[in-house]
């Protein structure tokens, strides 16, 4: 199976971040996650944000209650950027909004709430992205550079109501149970995240680390696995550059096991 189907299974398949309930007053986008073939060329030399964005246009797309408006809307003012909106679409006939949101969320135990959800490199928070949503890119709609742009379509802010798409992996840190914000989708957790140190308890495994843009792939064999020593090796050239890598795992009981590998302590 080409590589780029493997990555889209693996998004269609990641779980949003909260369900019915809004999280920071945001309402999760709710469509069918029904398997779907991605056979459209995509650029891989995007960001991974970008390149999520044309998976779920194709999701978009394929899905018989939603019509597509406009996507990638850049707003302007006197020719600088104020922001972009992300996708205006019709849904069942009703104007949505839509920003999209794919992350690696780390659950950091010194933290309490929404604040213990953490990018893997301790540069991204997930409360961060949820008051920049709220206060910044949701607000855009309603800019008076955006009205225009919405005339000239036919439209009016007042028309939209205004969703998230926010989809996460999870990860725990290694053998501890965690007591989870009832707000989060538990289902989001798929791995765990280890140090070096805690890694020898796996001597016996064998190893993979996946390019960023795999970090979507559900973990399979079809790939070059390496041992324990050689793991060692290649793992320390990201944490001597700061970066966490994730990396999948094949246990000797033949389980596959998806993680990131920190290099800051917790």
């Amino acid at each position: 199976m080409k590589v780029t189907q493997l990555r889209f299974e693996g998004f269609l398949k990641t779980p949003t971040l909260w369900e019915s309930s809004p999280v920071y007053e945001l309402i999760q986008f709710e469509i069918e996650q029904k398997s779907i073939v991605f056979n459209l060329d995509i650029d891989n030399k995007q960001r991974l944000g970008k390149y999520v964005e044309r998976f779920v246009s194709h999701q978009l797309i394929n899905t018989e209650s939603i019509s597509l408006i406009a996507e990638n809307i850049q707003i302007s003012k006197d020719r600088i950027t104020l922001g972009e909106l992300d996708c205006l679409l019709y849904k069942n006939g009703n104007p949505i909004h839509l920003e999209v949101i794919y992350k690696f969320y780390l659950y950091d135990p010194t933290k309490q709430g929404l604040h213990c959800w953490i990018g893997p490199n301790k540069k991204d928070r997930l409360v961060e992205k949820l008051e920049k949503l709220q206060q910044k890119q949701l607000p855009l709609l309603y800019a008076k550079e955006c009205e225009k742009y919405l005339k000239s379509i036919s439209l009016h802010s007042s028309d939209f109501s205004q969703q998230v798409y926010f989809k996460a992996q999870l990860f725990v840190p290694l053998g501890m149970q965690t007591s989870i914000d009832v707000n989060i989708n538990t289902d989001c957790i798929i791995g765990f995240y280890c140090t070096p140190l805690e890694l020898t308890t796996f001597k016996n495994a064998k190893f993979y680390i996946p390019s960023k843009k795999d970090w979507l792939i559900i973990p399979h064999t079809n790939v070059a696995w390496m041992g324990y020593e050689k793991y060692l090796e290649q793992s320390k050239n990201y944490l001597d550059r700061q970066f966490s890598p994730m990396c999948w795992m094949k246990t000797n009981k033949g389980e596959l096991k998806k993680f990131f590998l920190i290099w800051w302590e917790v």
